[in-house]
């Protein structure tokens, strides 16, 4: 009977699963590194919080585009929805795109990851017209760097241009940051975006500078920059004429990427490597300053540790300086005036030490010292200081500080002779836990338990029963996490904006009672107006949710993300106000 029992559970198990299908089907698996290939993601449930794979080896040309159908045969209903990209190889040989991921009633799934056959660029029909070909020879990305085979720790520049010719763009959209792994950065300002000319490829090119960098290799070895992406909308001129006989332009959108750059960083030297050596790479001077040599009792001087140069000032630690025990040395307030151009870093850093003498006398501070790499010469330089002495006028000196130690022992000692030898205990009688308040307490606690776990079950099955109003919470909680994501990745503008878009997607689901499906602009906005919705928010709110997809590709400036949010709030604030 058991055996019976379990393979019906197994039937109706399996029965459950195989309703939810989700798979991916792509246009065709051995394609040409030149040729495009479509792949759709379908799925026969409303799933939410699609996740696409990461397209290691292609790159997207157009997409996500969504389309829902449902249908009604024979009594029967049928639902399907289809998330669509246009993909275009990077690289020859076998490439993989891993799993999407949907979510639905609380499960995850998953498609097949599937193998694409990427073989040598093909033939094509090439047509004068082709705004694609067009685009693809007189627009060109580039990442030009200063060096690429650099010490650690010696500054290297990467300028980012973008080369054109014979078309007219715009919208620039980033849609990937360089990353820089393992190196210290720091982006240089650029106020305008100007055209300037120049010669790319033998050519008389026109290009502007888009990002300016200063890298600093934190370790050797070969270290990759991952690289800059962009959405440009191209203008191409066409053999066509209008009726005034001006040029007719097409539009269309290319994207462009610089290509990661490997860097071969070179160790510094371990041949005359000094020991006291904190990774000083440049070129410096190095000096130790006292406000004053001469002072009395009681009066403090600052002794100043500083290195003026070009290098990386940021980077490295100064030394601490040693001096005798009667002097009472602070901890060190550090200050830099460092600025980082194009050239790199260059300025001064200094610690700055408080010192309070303790007794009269004359006392030095030993000699310090400080190495560093000096890349022209490719060796170490050791620069030294020269002892300070320190001449304390009066004040105690230490033997009077002896004998007053002494003395204050021996006071210490008849202090204590007042101390009584002898302990006398006194008893007391404590009342014994049987019988207690406690222990009635205690054993009438899992009595009045009861009535209260009753309760508490009572409603716990009544909120499972309670399949709409689940699903109600569950939508309201999504909402709020996506919000919170959103927030998270305010300097992330696509992960920004999908997270953005999610959270107003799951608020409506809470609200209207409503699935994916029937998310319609219209339907939307009369389910929210029926529901005492001011129409000036119900606007507001379809408009921000419409522009969270166009946003995603388009140039975006951190302020604006900013306001994108706190409208989102604004929005969602007074729509739980205002729905009755």
């Amino acid at each position: 009977m058991k055996k019976y029992i379990a393979a019906i559970v197994l039937l109706v198990c399996s029965s459950l699963s195989a309703q939810v299908q989700f798979e991916a089907k792509v246009s065709k698996s051995t394609l040409g590194l030149n040729e495009r290939l479509r792949i759709d993601f379908m799925m026969n449930v409303d799933g939410d919080n699609f996740v696409k794979p990461s397209f290691e080896g292609f790159r997207i040309v157009a997409g996500p585009s969504q389309q829902v159908s449902q249908s009604w045969v024979n009594g029967r209903s049928s639902f399907e929805k289809v998330y669509s990209y246009i993909l275009l190889p990077n690289q020859k040989g076998t490439l993989v795109i891993k799993a999407a991921a949907i979510e639905f009633n609380g499960q995850i799934y998953k498609t097949a990851p599937l193998k694409i056959n990427v073989t040598d660029a093909i033939q094509q029909q090439s047509d004068s017209n082709d705004s694609q070909v067009a685009a693809d020879e007189n627009l060109y990305l580039v990442a030009d760097v200063s060096k690429t085979n650099p010490y650690v720790n010696e500054p290297i520049t990467i300028v980012y241009k973008l080369y054109f010719a014979n078309i007219g763009i715009s919208n620039l959209g980033e849609l990937t940051k360089p990353k820089y792994n393992d190196f210290w950065s720091q982006n240089i300002e650029i106020k305008q975006l100007v055209a300037e000319e120049g010669m790319f490829k033998g050519q008389n090119y026109r290009y502007i500078v888009l990002k300016k960098a200063v890298l600093y290799p934190q370790k050797s070895g070969k270290l990759k920059i991952e690289p800059l992406s962009l959405a440009v909308d191209v203008q191409l001129p066409t053999n066509q004429r209008d009726m005034f006989g001006r040029m007719v332009l097409t539009e269309t959108t290319k994207r462009v990427s610089a290509g990661a750059k490997t860097i071969t960083v070179k160790p510094l030297p371990e041949a005359g490597k000094p020991e006291d050596f904190t990774g000083a790479v440049g070129s410096f001077d190095f000096k130790v300053t006292p406000s004053k040599t001469s002072l009395k009792n009681g009066e403090s001087l600052n002794l100043v540790v500083s290195v003026t140069g070009k290098g990386n000032l940021k980077l490295f630690s100064l030394s601490k300086p040693v001096v005798p025990n009667a002097l009472e040395m602070y901890d060190a307030v550090h200050s830099e005036d460092i600025s980082t151009p194009l050239s790199g870093m260059s300025g001064n850093m200094s610690d700055s030490y408080t010192i309070i003498p303790q007794y009269r006398g004359n006392y030095p501070v030993k000699p310090m010292q400080f190495s560093y790499f000096d890349l022209p010469s490719g060796t170490y330089k050791t620069l030294r200081s020269s002892q300070i002495m320190i001449n304390v006028l009066d004040g105690p000196s230490p033997a009077d500080s002896s004998a007053t130690g002494n003395k204050n022992k021996i006071n210490d000692v008849e202090a204590f002779m007042t101390i009584k030898s002898k302990t006398n205990l006194i008893t007391f009688d404590k009342e014994g836990f049987f019988g207690s308040n406690l222990f009635i307490g205690l054993l009438l606690l899992p009595f009045l338990l009861v009535p209260i776990i009753v309760l508490l079950k009572k409603k716990k099955e009544a909120m499972d029963g309670d399949i709409s109003g689940n699903r109600i919470r569950m939508n309201n909680k999504l909402a709020k996490k996506y919000l919170s994501v959103a927030k998270k990745q305010i300097n992330n503008k696509e992960l920004f904006y999908i997270a953005l878009e999610k959270a107003m997607h799951n608020f409506l689901k809470a609200k209207l009672n409503i699935e994916t499906s029937e998310m319609s602009k219209d339907n939307i906005q009369e389910l929210l107006l029926s529901r005492n919705a001011k129409p000036e928010i119900v606007d507001d709110f379809i408009a921000l949710t419409e522009n969270c997809e166009v946003a995603r590709y388009a140039l975006s400036s951190s302020v604006t993300i900013q306001l994108d949010f706190d409208k989102a709030v604004f929005i969602i604030s007074e729509l739980e106000k205002q729905i009755a």
